[in-house]
């Protein structure tokens, strides 16, 4: 099982599919709660070059309460991540699978939860 969906954005500029990710976000209800520089973090910190590569901590509340609540241990597996990274093909925008993610986790109320969250992150990925 893919733990992830993709999409491969051409003629866009790394800046712009980031503006595009977040409003496609923002339409299905998730706000960006953090937001990882990697190329600027592997300079800092190892003096390596890396190619423009984002993630976005997304966060939808109604359903990270839902969650919570249905296990108390899930926010190890919170937010839902988004990457955004220079390719050789273009921009490419990469979701979790919260169904695959938490496959480990048995619980029949998470798992509904999962369900919807993924089917926004693919609306997300597809709107692209």
């Amino acid at each position: 099982m893919k733990y992830y969906h993709e999409k491969t954005l051409e003629n866009v500029s790394f800046n712009e599919a980031i503006e595009k990710v977040t409003a496609a976000l923002k339409e299905e209800g998730f706000g960006i709660l953090t937001e990882i520089d990697v190329k600027e973090t592997l300079k800092k910190k190892l003096d390596e070059d890396f190619r423009p590569y984002k993630i976005l901590g997304a966060c939808n509340p109604p359903f990270a309460h839902k969650a919570l609540l249905a296990e108390d241990k899930i926010g190890a597996m919170l937010p839902c991540n988004v990457i955004v990274q220079q390719t050789e093909k273009g921009i490419e925008i990469a979701a979790v699978d919260p169904v695959a993610s938490m496959q480990a986790v048995e619980n029949k109320e998470l798992e509904e939860i999962a369900t919807e969250i993924q089917a926004r992150l693919r609306s997300v990925i597809d709107s692209l």
